[in-house]
C-alpha cells in the first residue's frame, strides 16, 4: 500500500498540487466583488423594511410600496451577484441607478415628506450609489478581457 499521508503544512510534494492550485485560482478568480455583495444585500433588506422601522407607513403609503419594491430589487440583484457573478456583474450599474432614484424619490413618489423620510432615502440612495459603483469598478477590473 502506498504512503499517501503528507506532513502537515507541506503540500508541495502532493501528486495533484498543480491541479489543486489551478482549481483554487479558477474558484477565487474574479470574486473580488464578493466583499460588496453582502453590504448590497443588507442595504436592500433595510430599504425594504425601512418604512416600518421609521414608522412612516401611514404618512407616506406610496413610499412604503416604493421602498419595499426597490429594496427587494436591490437584494435580488445582490443575490444574483453572489449566485451567478459572471452573468450579473454587467448589472452592477443598475444599483447606482436605483440609488440615484432613491435620492430623488421622496419628492416624486411621496407627498410632502418630512425630514426623517428624506434623510432615510438620501442615505439609502447614497450608499447604493457608492456600493454599486464599487461593485461595477471591481467587477470590471476582475473580469478577464478577450
Amino acid at each position: 500500500m502506498a504512503n499517501v499521508s503528507h506532513p502537515r503544512g507541506d503540500i508541495s510534494s502532493h501528486p495533484d498540487v498543480n491541479e489543486m492550485r489551478d482549481r483554487y485560482a479558477r474558484m477565487v478568480g474574479g470574486r473580488d466583488v464578493a466583499l460588496v455583495d453582502g453590504p448590497v444585500f443588507l442595504l436592500g433588506l433595510y430599504c425594504a423594511v425601512s418604512p416600518w422601522i421609521l414608522h412612516y407607513t401611514t404618512s407616506q403609503p406610496a413610499l412604503v410600496t416604493h421602498n419595499l419594491v426597490i429594496g427587494i430589487a436591490i437584494a435580488l440583484l445582490a443575490l444574483g451577484f453572489t449566485i451567478t457573478p459572471e452573468r450579473m456583474y454587467g448589472l452592477s450599474w443598475a444599483i447606482c441607478a436605483m440609488g440615484t432614484w432613491m435620492i430623488i424619490s421622496p419628492w416624486i413618489v411621496g407627498t410632502s415628506p418630512d425630514t426623517g423620510v428624506v434623510l432615510n432615502s438620501i442615505i439609502i440612495g447614497a450608499l447604493a450609489v457608492v456600493l454599486g459603483a464599487m461593485c461595477a469598478v471591481t467587477a470590471r477590473g476582475s473580469t478577464p478581457r478577450a
